[in-house]
């Protein structure tokens, strides 16, 4: 009796279970405490988007092997990003033995935000900001060395010829010249926008000219030693506005190889700039944290950039030493941005740099025909599989047709709790999983007739029948599921989608077939006296 309830309370949490993800698949308008997950369809039945990527070898000295691990790395860390950003069932592939790498995006209309999520180094340094003086020769440096070399810069001559009035108003007051000085064009000072003391920022329409300048190897010759120019991050939500400006020190204080693990954090309190705004806390490990302590403790009221490839997103004032090891990147984020620096964060540097060669958003490879046939075909096989099962085994059939609707029910509804996605080769498990559903009650069936003909009493036979097959059911079955597993460890694409259907659809009609149609014929049939039973 105890061991009826247990079996009981187990069907009935599946059950329950199977209705609550299966169930607003097929019906509008359920309540809100159900669930809002969906089912997802693959790149060949929906569409989605593709990018093909190459590792670039030009730049490095590498050996033959170490090209090949580099390849291999680079496609397991693209992989951790992209299972971290949330498509579902992504392939990742590499083309041959090339160092090329194809990916499909399911669903993924847009994939702007991937790509750039997939081709970041994730370079983290810790940078201290040049003091005052460094700032103000660099800036007579750069200045007049653009002055004598304007010809060699075409982009930048409309900052040529400006006349005394505009300069001195740029400088603030003429009294900062010194007697006789000839004051020239001051065409690095003309592209910047003076902010405070130091000309600090540059507006919208001089960032290009300004990068394009800073990848000229003879102007970064100019740049005074130990020094480097950084702008700062573009504002997502106005991308027009104008961007800061740093000089800092070329050497980082600290870099992202002692970092243990960033996260997304909601900033608390009164403060309306921070307050439930997103920002990215970084923990660093034991090593770094005592080196991270240090450095605050040497530089306090400095400020500290936060360079993420080259880019400065915060440059805050050191107010105290940090002994915890922890720092905030902090700013105008969004939650998408800030989960998309911490993915690239959390998931490593790549190990040589990686360059998009194509990418595309492509229509659904199979067509809205391949789709319905693939529907039909499923159809056809489970009203076969019905009519089949009702005529040669009448009501113990239709019990078994019972347990392949639950069978398909329960595959889609842990496909939808999981958040996988459905690819034609899925739909082909599923229509494979039909037959297989209905094999073990064909299997426990045959058994229970062997019993009857040999004369026991309806309760005996069907215990009889179901105990004597369970050793053949099990075997068959987990012999299938092993072969499964191997398909979806060492497949790819297509072949996991198929491989994860499948070992649902197996592991969903052992349940059926061994413990509800069991149940069933317990609770309808042996449970009560019978003299005859249809089978």
């Amino acid at each position: 009796m105890k061991n009826t309830k247990i079996r009981s309370l187990i069907i009935f949490i599946i059950l329950l279970v199977t209705a609550y993800f299966f169930l607003p698949l097929v019906v509008n308008n359920l309540p809100t405490f159900w669930t809002s997950k969906r089912l997802k369809l693959g790149l060949d039945l929906q569409g989605g988007s593709q990018i093909q990527l190459e590792v670039d070898f030009k730049e490095l000295e590498l050996t033959e092997k170490e090209k090949e691990d580099a390849v291999k790395t680079a496609l397991q860390i693209i992989r951790n990003r992209i299972d971290q950003f949330g498509v579902a069932e992504p392939s990742l592939q590499r083309v041959g033995t090339t160092n090329r790498i194809v990916i499909q995006l399911p669903g993924l209309n847009e994939p702007g935000r991937a790509k750039d999520l997939i081709g970041k180094t994730a370079l983290l340094e810790f940078k201290l900001l040049a003091d005052s003086d460094q700032i103000r020769e660099t800036y007579d440096i750069l200045d007049s060395y653009l002055d004598k070399n304007i010809n060699k810069y075409d982009f930048l001559q409309k900052f040529a010829d400006v006349d005394r009035e505009e300069v001195l108003d740029v400088l603030e007051t003429e009294e900062e010249t010194e007697e006789g000085e000839e004051i020239g064009n001051k065409i690095f000072t003309k592209i910047t926008t003076s902010e405070d003391e130091f000309p600090m920022t540059i507006d919208y329409e001089n960032i290009a000219p300004f990068k394009a300048l800073l990848k000229d190897p003879e102007f970064k010759a100019q740049i005074p030693a130990g020094l480097q120019i950084a702008i700062g991050k573009e504002d997502k939500h106005d991308r027009f506005a104008a961007r800061p400006v740093f000089i800092l020190l070329e050497r980082a204080e600290i870099t992202g190889k002692y970092l243990d693990k960033a996260s997304v954090k909601i900033g608390q309190g009164y403060d309306p700039k921070t307050s439930g705004k997103p920002y990215i806390l970084l923990t660093f490990d034991k090593k770094g944290a005592k080196q991270f302590a240090n450095i605050t403790g040497q530089n306090i009221n400095k400020r500290l950039a936060i360079v993420l490839d080259d880019i400065v997103y915060v440059a805050p004032v050191i107010r105290d030493k940090i002994p915890n090891g922890e720092a905030q990147i902090t700013g105008n984020f969004t939650v998408e941005e800030t989960n998309d620096l911490v993915i690239v964060l959390n998931a490593g540097n790549l190990p040589a740099p990686v360059n998009i060669i194509e990418e595309r958003t492509v229509g659904p490879t199979l067509g809205s025909d391949s789709i319905r046939a693939g529907i039909m075909a499923a159809l056809i096989g489970m009203i076969t599989v019905i009519l089949f099962m009702i005529i040669y085994y009448g009501l113990s059939g239709l019990i078994a047709d019972l347990a392949v609707g639950v069978n398909i029910c329960f595959i889609i509804a842990v496909m939808t709790m999981l958040e996988g996605t459905l690819t034609m080769p899925g739909i082909a498990g599923m229509i494979l999983t039909i037959g297989m559903a209905v094999d073990a009650n064909v299997i426990i069936f045959e058994r229970v007739r062997e019993n009857i003909i040999e004369g026991k009493t309806i309760r005996t036979a069907v215990d009889t029948g179901f105990s004597r097959a369970l050793v053949t059911i099990l075997d068959a079955n987990i012999t299938t599921l092993i072969t499964a597993i191997v398909l979806y460890q060492f497949g790819t694409g297509p072949i996991k989608g198929f491989a994860v259907t499948l070992s649902i659809g197996i592991i969903g009609s052992m349940f059926a077939s061994i413990v509800l149609v069991k149940a069933i014929f317990d609770g309808f049939i042996t449970n009560i006296n019978r003299n005859k039973l249809s089978i």
